[in-house]
């Protein structure tokens, strides 16, 4: 589980020279969101994707180090954007109009991986946000912002105070989300600049929106095992430690099996196809050592 969130949290970054192909893939239950993109060039060649044909001083001078495609973003997000793996061969063709022919380019993409299922709320500033989760569930934080965005919020309308429509965002919404809510049932958090400081000018009005999933595996999370469980005054004098740690192994060992099939579904129906006919060579074998025992 903290892999998997690991993974869903990281910001991915590929690239590609012209003529190779550039390859996106995101772990299993999440899909691919595009952040950005970039095909030219703004590097000489001998700093990135060099050229594959020799090139004398005076060619490399004129290279144009000032060569970018307006269509790279839109062309990701037309390749890749929702889907769990997309791979293609990079060139100039693809994106139209080629704005410097006769300079090698390349493609920049950055991106992240985005559960299938998740859940966004708002809270506007001053006003508590609630997280929760279904029972044996857990919270995983995608996204938060905390700040003023561009197109604002239909939640947390803006009054009008003669301040410019400018975009300002706290640099630590995510991280402090993560240590507040990660890996719980249930959390709380004011949306407020105590919490996460103030990125604005004064007198801007601020909101903060969090994006997250929950996820079926709390037992799979890190525990502490130096803590006796937690039982109750009435349990407790008939309740054997010995026996709850067995009954949380046999859980875990459960959890794990199933998760082990539903991501390799294949592999599961070989090793039972596999165990099915190893039980009935078995049995054959032992029904004819009784049968030859019989006639002796």
């Amino acid at each position: 589980f903290a892999g998997y969130i690991s993974q869903i949290l990281k910001n991915y970054t590929d690239h590609a020279c012209d003529g190779e192909y550039v390859s996106l893939r995101c772990p299993h239950r999440t899909t691919i969101s595009i952040q950005s993109s970039f095909y030219g060039r703004i590097v000489p060649s001998h700093q990135l994707c060099p050229s594959r044909y020799p090139h004398s001083y005076a060619t490399l001078i004129k290279e144009d180090v000032a060569c970018s495609v307006g269509t790279s973003l839109q062309k990701m997000l037309d390749e890749c954007q929702d889907r769990r793996s997309c791979q293609f061969l990079v060139n100039s063709r693809l994106f139209g109009m080629d704005p410097c022919p006769g300079t090698g380019k390349y493609l920049l993409v950055w991106y992240k991986c985005r559960p299938n299922e998740y859940k966004s709320k708002v809270a506007c500033e001053d006003d508590k946000l609630r997280l929760s989760c279904k029972k044996s569930m857990v919270i995983a934080i995608y996204s938060a912002i905390f700040g003023r965005t561009q197109g604002g919020s239909l939640e947390c309308p803006y009054q009008n105070l003669g301040m410019p429509m400018t975009e300002c965002q706290s640099a630590t919404a995510l991280q402090l989300m993560i240590k507040r809510c990660h890996g719980k049932r249930s959390c709380s958090i004011y949306a407020s600049t105590y919490e996460f400081g103030d990125p604005c000018y004064p007198g801007i009005q601020k909101h903060l929106n969090v994006i997250y999933t929950c996820d079926n595996t709390p037992l799979l999370l890190p525990v502490d095992e130096t803590q006796p469980p937690a039982l109750s005054s009435s349990s407790s004098s008939s309740m054997e430690p010995v026996g709850v740690s067995t009954e949380m192994a046999l859980l875990s060992n459960i959890l794990a099996a199933y998760a082990f099939i539903t991501e390799n579904p294949e592999r599961a129906a070989l090793y039972f196809v596999s165990g099915v006919c190893i039980g009935l060579v078995l049995t054959l074998l032992a029904l004819v050592l009784r049968v030859s025992c019989r006639t002796d």
